[in-house]
């Protein structure tokens, strides 16, 4: 792996999601990493917006995607917590992704917005 140390910064709260940095595991515009957070967290948007019918604040550039919402519906839940499981499966992967939440039960259990043991 090329670089070596957390690049990517993945942070969540109860009403904020900001994905930030590069994962430098590859040249630019090659990287597996890179392309595999963008993929699914500019989903998630989409998601939020046209499933779960939501408002959102979003800012999406190279290395930095931010997501803001007031409030959230139970299919939002589910779809941030559907990307969240995607995102502990990459930084399984790869060690190159730091995840800050807001939930201390979101440190790599699991969903966040899910309830322990649900």
């Amino acid at each position: 792996m090329k670089g070596g140390g957390v690049v990517i910064s993945v942070s969540l709260t109860q009403n904020r999601i900001h994905v930030s940095g590069h994962a430098n595991t590859a040249p630019y515009g090659s990287d597996i990493v890179c392309a595999a957070v963008s993929a699914i967290t500019l989903t998630l948007i989409k998601g939020l917006k046209e499933i779960a019918c939501m408002g959102l604040n979003e800012s999406a550039e190279p290395g930095n995607i931010c997501i803001e919402w007031q409030t959230i519906n139970d299919t939002g839940k589910a779809l941030i917590d559907t990307w969240f499981l995607g995102i502990l499966g990459i930084a399984q992967e790869y060690p190159v992704i730091e995840l800050k939440t807001g939930n201390e039960s979101a440190s790599g259990k699991g969903a966040f917005f899910m309830p322990d043991g649900a």
